[in-house]
């Protein structure tokens, strides 16, 4: 029997009024919950930049709006992050809102991971998101609402067999989101994390060699028995980036369908 996925559909936009003018990178902006996050931070007046290594699905992304635009670029390569900010601000003047949401996940027993594998992980999950937010500073620093959202997982907290390396590059994510909050909350820069859990986006296929079978038991993992959808977390990027969330600092919120409470 296939898994199949629930239809979920919000009846509103998540509260919070909009930021016209201002700019969002989006990294990981192509599929899943870069690509929602991208659309809905559009709706709410924001002008997006998305970053992916795949022209061909920025491009499906930033044909459905106006307020959307790509750049084509590997993270996990050490200059990208500087490439990627100079464009961003040298083209619309300006950096508001920066979402990480790039990510890397192979899964193997530890004695199976390749260094290039590690590398890669360490490259694209930690190191991107510090070079990044190192870049972006000095435009946040003008921002008046400067906010990041960076996006872990609950993979970073519930300890789960051959994720040891995709677990602990989102453990680290999370500790430098509340490292960060602490350091550039004086700016007047306010960093905060998601972890979601299991939600549907075509990276499971990247490490199910059936994918059918993983969603199951990826449902069964979950206090509410489904698996989330995008547009739920994006959701939540939008509350987090936005003036809604304006006294809020160094959080990681789990998205997660009650998937955390085994840790509690």
């Amino acid at each position: 029997m296939c898994y199949v996925q629930p239809v979920i559909r919000p009846e509103a936009e998540p509260p919070g009024d909009g930021m016209p003018g201002a700019v969002a990178l989006v990294t990981g902006g192509g599929t899943g919950i870069g690509a929602a996050t991208a659309r809905l931070l559009a709706r709410r007046g924001l002008q997006v930049v998305i970053v992916g290594r795949r022209p061909e699905l920025l491009a499906e992304v930033a044909a459905g709006s106006a307020a959307i635009t790509a750049i084509a670029a590997d993270l996990g390569e050490a200059d990208a992050p500087g490439r990627v900010v100079a464009e961003v601000t040298g083209r619309l003047g300006r950096l508001d809102v920066l979402v990480n949401c790039a990510a890397v996940i192979r899964t193997h027993p530890i004695g199976e991971y390749t260094l290039a594998e590690i590398d890669q992980h360490l490259a694209v999950n930690i190191r991107a998101p510090f070079l990044l937010t190192q870049e972006a500073l000095p435009a946040l620093k003008a921002a008046p609402n400067a906010s990041i959202v960076n996006i872990s997982s609950s993979s970073g907290t519930i300890v789960r067999p051959t994720q040891s390396l995709y677990g602990l590059t989102k453990a680290a994510l999370e500790y430098f989101t509340r490292s960060m909050a602490g350091e550039l909350a004086p700016a007047g820069i306010r960093v905060n994390g998601i972890a979601p859990g299991p939600i549907d986006t075509p990276i499971h296929e990247t490490w199910a060699d059936d994918l059918d079978e993983a969603y199951r038991w990826l449902a069964s993992q979950v206090p509410l028995g489904r698996i989330g959808d995008a547009h739920e977390i994006a959701s939540w990027v939008w509350l987090l980036a936005s003036p809604v969330a304006a006294f809020v600092t160094g959080v990681v919120i789990p998205v997660d369908g009650g998937q955390a409470l085994d840790t509690v």
